[in-house]
């Protein structure tokens, strides 16, 4: 039942290409219908024009021949035109929906994912279902209208050797049956070796990744592990591709010995004077049973794939069948035409990664006021990264709310609240692009005078006008022809670009050294003028002049209030800030 339930789901994906499949399928009635007419003109040739001399009847049949092969030439050109250019379609929309279904889904999905597997799943899943996708339909409907005119064709001919040709059919449906259960299964077996050694490929040959092996020693045990990894993967394709293969065997070998039974047959009556049919009628009905068995068999074959391919689409369905615990409202609420003033209210909030776990926040209520600065700090675990991104809706509250402006964040659209709310990470990622296009991607719109004020405004104009290709260098693999003052400064530039009213510095500084530290911090300071800024602070130096210092410890807030008056308690924050004063100076 989940079978047919799967192959329906997989036919679904044909339905918007139906018009163009149903030309197909009429390009395919066509050819089969043409092609029958050679073994009638065969049986014309050998029975009548051949021994009555009529060459004007030989010369019509023989031009006959050579125009229905030429029909039939032309008819499997735009019949593969037409079929693989859907098949192409369908492989566009599937990859299409499993990218799009991934952007949708939570950080969570992520950190629990390895980056090798989602990858493996839209390279090697949907790229092995191709022959499947392009030459499935067309080989179904081929094969199917091949087999139902030869059958009709046979009958005409001889229905007694017609009946007897037929008898060996549901043998070959038995066994193909069973191959392609077998393939179906080693199949699932492959695609999850060949994606465990994408996750190796992804992790390994990483800039970090090289560096990681080669500074511990490893590449030589990196090199071993993929070879297992290889070697496994060369078993499940000779499996793959021996299943079945003696079954199969058994049915070339019946349809080559099908035409020499009714040859034999065939003899044994003219050898009693009851010759059954004429010469001409034999060569025809075996030329027919050739063309019934081809197509017959092409058409269990092309079920062994379907069969074999179910794996891969049951694979990219999993992931189209993710449901994203973020979703973008129905109806969301457009933010006030004046624009949006930043203030932000944490109300009650608390959070759990999962259902089944304990809370990572309790109970928090924080009011941020339009145009202010709040500083998060705590210890490492305290929930200070989670806090920051409950406002960008990186992730949801599990109670309580988080309001911009008044409007709960879940209630606002993912566009509206990507443009409110900007996010600088510790983390700074960018693409192997040039330097605008990282920067553009933040504002593709943006003009040239618009980045260089952006580049200005984080301290980092200078530097890439020195460089050969100015704005146009290639940053490289995610950004290491940069020093980490630099990519951070090209990020705190981006967030420019993008002007969002309401900023959150995940810890932007925290991997700095205390030079470059200032300099970033200096182009921090710049960003957050005339925003709302919440920053989630390691080093606490860079906060001092907050307007409000917020303090978690295992989720909850202990203390508040500005630097001053925090020092003055001499309590939590007194004593990270004395040992974060001690580590600078170490």
């Amino acid at each position: 039942m989940a079978a047919r339930s799967e192959l329906r789901r997989i036919l679904r994906l044909f339905h918007p290409y139906r018009s163009r499949l149903a030309v197909v399928g009429a390009l395919v009635g066509l050819s089969s219908i043409v092609g029958l007419a050679s073994p009638f003109m065969v049986r014309g040739v050998i029975d009548d024009a051949l021994p009555h001399g009529r060459t004007g009847l030989l010369t019509l049949l023989a031009v006959g021949m050579i125009a229905v092969a030429a029909l039939s030439a032309v008819f499997g050109v735009f019949q593969t035109y037409l079929s693989t250019a859907v098949g192409q379609e369908v492989m566009h929309d599937l990859r299409t929906a499993v990218y799009a279904r991934l952007q949708s889904m939570p950080l969570s999905f992520f950190t629990a994912t390895r980056t090798g597997e989602v990858q493996s799943r839209i390279a090697n899943d949907i790229g092995g279902m191709q022959s499947t996708v392009t030459s499935t339909a067309t080989s179904l409907i081929s094969n199917f209208t091949s087999v139902l005119a030869a059958v009709i064709a046979m009958f005409a001919l001889d229905w007694r050797l017609t009946l007897v040709s037929l008898l060996m059919l549901p043998f070959f449906v038995w066994i193909s049956r069973r191959v392609g259960s077998e393939r179906r299964r080693i199949t699932g077996q492959r695609q999850k070796q060949l994606a465990g050694m994408s996750a190796i490929v992804e992790e390994s040959l990483s800039v970090s990744g090289i560096l990681l092996g080669r500074t511990m020693g490893r590449s030589p045990a990196l090199v071993e592990d993929f070879s297992k990894e290889s070697r496994g993967l060369v078993d499940l394709e000779i499996r793959s591709s021996m299943a079945g293969r003696w079954r199969q065997s058994t049915i070339t070998i019946v349809m080559a010995a099908m035409p020499a039974v009714v040859y034999w047959a065939a003899g044994l009556t003219v050898a009693a004077g009851h010759p059954l049919v004429s010469i001409g009628t034999l060569v025809a009905f075996t030329t027919l049973q050739a063309g019934l068995l081809r197509p017959a068999v092409m058409l269990l074959s092309t079920g062994v794939e379907v069969q074999s391919s179910m794996a891969l689409f049951g694979r990219i369905f999993e992931y189209l069948d993710l449901r994203p615990d973020i979703a973008e409202p129905e109806h969301p609420v457009a933010l006030p035409a004046k624009g949006v003033t930043g203030a932000v209210r944490f109300d009650k909030v608390g959070f759990a990664y999962d259902r089944a776990d304990r809370n990572v926040l309790h109970d928090i209520d924080i009011s941020v006021p339009a145009g202010t600065s709040l500083a998060i700090v705590g210890e490492t675990g305290s929930g200070k990264t989670t806090l920051g991104y409950l406002t960008a809706r990186l992730y949801d509250a599990s109670s309580g709310s988080v309001t911009v402006d008044g409007i709960d964040v879940r209630d606002l659209s993912f566009a509206d609240l990507s443009a409110t709310v900007g996010v600088v990470s510790q983390e700074t990622y960018l693409f192997h692009a040039s330097v605008a296009e990282n920067l553009r991607f933040a504002k593709p719109d943006a003009t040239d005078e618009e980045l260089y004020a952006a580049a200005r405004a984080a301290q980092i104009h200078e530097h890439i006008a020195s460089l050969p290709d100015g704005y146009d260098t290639k940053v490289g693999e995610r950004g290491y022809r940069f020093s980490g003052g630099e990519k951070q400064r090209l990020a705190v530039a981006r967030a420019i670009l993008r002007n969002p009213p309401i900023l959150v510095l995940d810890e932007a500084t925290s991997a700095l050294d205390t030079r470059t530290e200032r300099e970033v911090q200096a182009a921090i300071d710049a960003l957050s003028q005339g925003r709302t800024t919440i920053t989630i602070a390691h080093r606490l130096s860079t906060i001092r002049n907050a307007d409000q210092i917020v303090v978690l410890d295992r989720g909850r807030v202990v203390e508040r209030g500005t630097h001053a008056e925090l020092l003055a308690r001499n309590g939590f924050y007194a004593d990270l800030l004395a040992r974060d004063e001690v580590l600078a100076v170490a």
